[in-house]
């Protein structure tokens, strides 16, 4: 009998390999809240440590030169599920209660996926429309548990509660609203709420084909952890928020590993833009100029992890420069499908796992905030041109949950040499004009199809 047993677990593991590498691959998004690209040991030397971000580093490919279009919580999240600029589907900003957001004709990554029968979940922020039309369930998603829009908007905001005061913050699970008007207490679980959905949701589909978006709601202000994490860090609240998602980041690992699906998982991790400085302890560190809301690379630049066993490298940092836009046709080129509608993103996997001789797909990316068009960068990551645009600036940051005070600032026609100066802090647009001026004519061409309407 003994002799049996063993033989038919053999059988079964056997069964259960082949099945994984021939089963289509999953794919994992972890899409944190205004995480400074300095936040985590393996991008920045931190007061308190990150081991599972760092171990998924290591386990596949860290890029340090990684691009969101648009800085600001609705518009970012739009590009990476839709594919395209925030020119192309009119979404920019931050939107608030019963916003409209993406509109259907812009397909999501799980939209695209369905066509070939993928299980999808989103859990924790959505903050891509608050209508019925726009919600997760109508747009692609199996499950989904969370908040439709950012955290901050609710009654208790120090600086605004006039106007998000007269809108509950709901959470929602699978169409329903469960919590009417969320609490502080609440607040304090949506990291393991989120978590523990995802990881559920990992169990339950690992004989199928599977998309999971995990889009945190922290470390947005106003930041809560769980009690298990209070104190932890010896670093603020804020250090303990980024080691509760830390903490986050190794459960879904995990979970793929116990379930047999490491090998069959592109697991991407990255943040929708940089810090809000304006909030001081409360906001993440960036190395790079500026913040959240403005196209300088302290805005748009995010840190990024892929793992994919399958093709990307392990133990590997890259240069290799792309952006948000890019993710949906990567996934679905790997995953054997089309994109629904026209999109700007293009197919970047050979970018992705250093395929010798790659071409890059684009000749730039283009950066905005709200309807500002503000400039662009080369696809090798060593020429940014900022048109003459407005942008705001933290003249005095915050403490301990208040928000800081702006000013606004402006900067003229500029270039910058971003492998010799990624900081912007040197104009070098009278040394090389010619490349400003080809540059200034990509910027032309960007903006008679999206902005010039």
């Amino acid at each position: 009998m003994k002799l049996f047993q063993i033989i038919l677990s053999s059988v079964c593991l056997l069964i259960s390999s082949a099945y994984a590498e021939t089963q289509k691959p999953n794919f994992v998004i972890i899409f944190l809240d205004d995480a400074g690209w300095g936040d985590y040991n393996t991008f920045a030397e931190t007061k308190y440590p990150t081991p599972n971000v760092d171990q998924l580093a290591e386990e596949g490919t860290k890029f340090t030169q990684f691009y969101v279009p648009q800085a600001i919580c609705s518009a970012s999240r739009s590009a990476l599920l839709s594919g395209c600029y925030p020119g192309r589907t009119g979404v920019v900003g931050a939107h608030g209660p019963n916003g409209r957001g993406l509109e259907p004709k812009f397909a999501t990554i799980a939209e695209v996926l369905k066509q070939d029968n993928y299980a999808t979940a989103h859990f924790g922020k959505w903050h891509c429309g608050d209508q019925p039309e726009t919600r997760p369930l109508a747009r692609g998603f199996d499950k989904h548990a969370g908040l439709m829009y950012s955290n901050d908007m609710w009654r208790y905001h120090p600086t605004n509660p006039k106007h998000w005061g007269k809108f509950p913050l709901k959470f929602w699970d699978n169409g329903k609203v469960t919590i009417p008007d969320v609490e502080k207490k609440d607040q304090k679980n949506l990291t393991k709420w989120a978590t523990e959905n995802a990881v559920s949701f990992i169990k339950e589909n690992k004989d199928k084909p599977f998309f999971l978006y995990v889009a945190h709601s922290m470390p947005h202000v106003p930041l809560f952890c769980s009690d298990e994490f209070e104190g932890k860090s010896g670093a603020g609240l804020y250090g303990d928020v980024t080691m509760e998602l830390d903490w986050s980041v190794g459960q879904i690992n995990q979970a793929l590993k116990d379930n047999g699906l490491e090998k069959n998982t592109m697991v991407i991790f990255s943040s929708d833009n940089g810090p809000w400085s304006g909030y001081g302890n409360r906001a993440g560190a960036t190395p790079f100029r500026n913040s959240k809301a403005t196209s300088f690379d302290g805005g748009t630049r995010s840190p990024l992890i892929i793992k994919y066993p399958n093709a990307v490298p392990s133990k590997t940092t890259s240069k290799k420069v792309f952006c948000s836009i890019d993710i949906q046709p990567t996934i679905a080129k790997i995953a054997g499908v089309e994109p629904k509608n026209e999109i700007d993103g293009k197919d970047v996997m050979d970018l992705i796992t250093n395929k010798e001789g790659a071409k890059h797909p684009h000749k730039f990316y283009a950066f905005t905030i709200g309807k500002s068009f503000d400039g662009i960068i080369s696809s090798d990551g060593r020429w940014k041109l900022h048109l003459p645009h407005g942008y705001r600036f933290v003249k005095k940051a915050g403490n301990d949950g208040a928000g800081g005070k702006y000013i606004q600032k402006k900067i003229e026609l500029s270039l910058f040499d971003m492998k010799n100066d990624p900081y912007e802090s040197k104009n070098v647009i009278s040394q090389y004009p010619e490349i400003a001026s080809e540059l200034q004519k990509m910027a032309a061409s960007h903006k008679a199809k999206f902005w010039n309407k």
